[in-house]
């Protein structure tokens, strides 16, 4: 029998033995993994994504910070829990990145990655201290894959909301306001039912756009202090069986600080263990998000539709050719590669609301799936955000004169009038209008109804957008 910390050669070839309580199996030779990591990737070779690295660098966190409590507390010899700590957090800076290979879709615990990360860790510190770490006694003391595998869901996903969503969501949010600022005179025709409507500045509709990107920053920044409430202490079922008192407190502590996370112990330790429904509500604000970028996508979409049979209201950056039998043309790339990250955030967020109703008496088996999926959404959300930001938004030009043309045209500017004429008056106009192809103004001056004057205060298209009666 050989120690899992060293090498097996002779005839086992580019393998090793390993050992657990089910027996021996051979593990490849460079791998620093053991027995019931190789177990998970013979069992699981499902669909080739493997277990987000965001999950291993927070479950590997936890193990670092574990580590040194558990010294602390007197169950973790001193020199086990610093090398521990040393390799955890090499583990956490991606160093080892190969060393997890365990198929996302697996034990729905997810005990097969923690303990592909306790025997990682476990192998690496036994091979630099030349001292045996047991993966399950050293690493894995003080905890159960049934709180530390979801506690790692969460801080990876608040982690990533921190550190990439939020600067996304604020830097669009500025280019919208800044556009808003350039556009505040660019006046053109609102639409209701996609039909002409009384008039707007495009100022207004980007800044209505940069208010969605503000309150989406904000609907994310209000359900961080729940997604923060970490499941760590509860061990198997919730109890905290094993867990020394004080534990969780430590290491959430030890997170807290390295991370600057408003993060807690959970006030419930049965409800964070049977749910994760402040991962739910986590995506269900993500696909808020996602619908605010649809209607914004497509709104940019058909403003800068044509170029000569279109809206052309605006001009959108030309980023690529757009058709490979179509020379000139140019699509909105930017805008329909978002509308498909929303399709893909939507259809997250449902495997992650199926995955939460799966919370049968003291723990959910979607972990994976959940992790999986929530994680994926944020990254793609943020990478988004950024693209339409700088790739789309900075760079969109406003078309004033076809705008204003629009706003002249649309019949819908007769409302104005009402006050003058009244609505039964000012339908008539409109009818005319559209049957004899004149304008309004045309209209209005040959039956007499005002004098210019009156008229061109009343269709002043600009003061239209400021509301009130001019």
């Amino acid at each position: 029998m050989v120690n899992s910390f060293q090498d097996h050669g002779g005839d086992e070839g580019d393998f090793r033995i390993e050992t657990d309580s089910m027996g021996e199996i051979r593990v490849p030779i460079h791998s620093h993994w053991g027995a019931q990591t190789e177990r998970a990737v013979q069992n699981f070779p499902i669909s080739g994504q493997r277990v987000n690295l965001e999950i291993v660098y927070a479950l590997s966190l936890i193990k670092a910070y574990a580590a040194e409590t558990n010294a602390n507390l007197g169950i973790v010899e001193p020199d086990v829990a610093d090398m521990v700590t040393q390799v955890a957090f090499d583990i956490a800076d991606g160093k080892y990145d190969n060393d997890f290979p365990i198929d996302v879709f697996q034990t729905g615990s997810g005990t097969s990655t923690n303990m592909n990360v306790n025997e990682v860790i476990a192998h690496i510190a036994s091979e630099r201290l030349n001292k045996k770490v047991k993966p399950n006694d050293g690493v894995n003391a003080s905890q159960s894959s049934n709180d530390t595998f979801p506690t790692a869901i969460h801080l990876a996903t608040a982690i990533n909301i921190q550190s990439r969503l939020l600067p996304a969501l604020t830097h669009l949010q500025g280019i919208f306001e800044e556009k808003a600022s350039e556009f505040v005179s660019v006046v053109k025709t609102g639409r209701t039912h996609l039909m002409d409507a009384t008039p707007v500045t495009l100022g207004q509709e980007f800044g209505g756009y940069s208010a969605q990107i503000a309150y989406a920053a904000e609907r994310i920044a209000a359900v961080m202090p729940r997604l923060c409430e970490l499941p760590l202490g509860g061990t198997a079922v919730g109890t905290g069986l094993n867990a020394p008192k004080g534990f969780a407190a430590s290491v959430i502590a030890l997170l807290k600080e390295k991370t600057g996370l408003p993060l807690s112990e959970a006030r419930n330790h049965f409800e964070a263990q049977g749910s994760r429904d402040a991962l739910v509500e986590t995506s269900g604000v993500l696909r808020t998000i996602a619908v605010s970028l649809y209607k914004i996508a497509n709104d940019l979409r058909w403003m800068s539709s044509g170029p000569k049979c279109g809206l052309g209201e605006i001009h959108l950056p030309d980023l690529q050719p757009g058709s490979s039998i179509m020379p000139g043309k140019v699509n909105p790339v930017v805008p329909e590669a978002v509308a498909q990250v929303v399709a893909q955030v939507i259809g997250n967020d449902a495997a992650v609301a199926f995955g939460g109703s799966a919370g049968n008496f003291e723990l959910n088996v979607m972990l994976p799936v959940i992790g999986r999926n929530i994680l994926e959404s944020v990254a793609l959300l943020a990478s988004v955000s950024t693209a339409l930001a700088d790739k789309c938004v900075k760079g969109i030009q406003a078309d004033e004169k076809k705008c204003l043309t629009y706003a002249l045209s649309s019949p819908s500017i007769v409302t104005s009038l009402n006050p003058y004429l009244g609505y039964e008056t000012a339908a008539k106009v409109v009818k005319e209008s559209l049957a004899t192809d004149k304008d309004i103004k045309t209209v209005i001056l040959e039956k007499g109804l005002l004098d210019e004057a009156t008229l061109a205060k009343a269709l002043d298209v600009l003061e239209m957008t400021k509301g009130g009666i001019i």
